[in-house]
């Protein structure tokens, strides 16, 4: 049974989070330097194989421990997956199991760095409350959807992960329209010690990703599990309707938190 307590770890000394900065710009720009050179030339396996090692790689020089549930669910072929979002980490977290493209706010690919890094992953960017583009962002879900999986947050923003936030259901048509089945994803993280729900990667209010990044360095102590559901066409009541298909998935997700 998950408790909903937030706790935080003993926070490591300054000279080793000061070399475990370095590690951390070191990899960087190794993934910058992979995203030149190799992904160019790469096909998709290979470049799925890439991603997924350095997202590892980035979740241990942040501490995080992996644990999936219910991995055996999640098929090869596209579906559209609907998580709830805490974390910039999340990405990370969600490639470390299996790569996949992601719909992210606009505000994303302005990020130093990571920003480029995204958009070279294929990222596809939203304006938040902008009802045009998000009809145009669907077009081109659907076109990506015929050979490739994708994850949104229908939150729209993150959380501290103790709640989930109301689904919003307009990315939900792109998987009405290309008639792919939608899986749902529940992102908790732990503190390693307690076992309880830690708040240390939670990226919410005005918090800049650097800020978040040094915090959660400070508290290298935990654990991230991912809970994969069935998809709702597994579902009594099921309809091929975005609305109904966003509720069903904040019921799962939102359900499972609150145990």
């Amino acid at each position: 049974m998950h408790k909903k307590q937030l706790t935080q770890s003993d926070e490591e000394p300054f000279f080793r989070r000061f070399f475990l900065w370095l590690l951390v710009w070191a990899h960087v720009m190794r993934g910058v330097i992979t995203l030149f050179i190799l992904f160019p030339a790469s096909k998709p396996p290979a470049k799925d194989a890439l991603i997924k090692s350095w997202s590892k790689h980035l979740l241990a020089l942040f501490g995080i421990h992996l644990k999936i549930n219910n991995p055996s669910i999640v098929p090869n072929t596209p579906y559209l997956l609907a998580s709830n979002h805490i974390s910039w980490m999340d990405i990370h977290v969600i490639n470390s199991f299996k790569p996949i493209r992601f719909v992210a706010k606009s505000e994303v690919e302005r990020w130093p760095i990571f920003g480029w890094m995204a958009k070279q992953l294929g990222t596809v960017f939203i304006e938040r409350g902008n009802s045009r583009h998000a009809i145009q962002v669907v077009g081109n879900m659907v076109s990506a959807l015929g050979t490739e999986s994708i994850c949104i947050f229908p939150e729209g923003t993150s959380t501290d992960g103790n709640s989930v936030r109301p689904f919003k259901a307009n990315l939900f048509e792109s998987a009405v329209i290309s008639q792919v089945p939608v899986y749902s994803l529940a992102i908790e993280y732990f503190d390693r010690k307690s076992g309880l729900r830690t708040d240390v990667t939670a990226f919410i209010g005005e918090m800049g990703l650097l800020e978040s990044m040094s915090t959660i360095l400070k508290h290298r102590n935990l654990r991230v599990e991912l809970t994969f559901f069935p998809p709702s066409a597994a579902s009594p009541g099921f309809s091929n309707d975005r609305k109904w298909l966003a509720l069903h998935s904040h019921e799962q997700i939102s359900s499972y938190l609150a145990l």
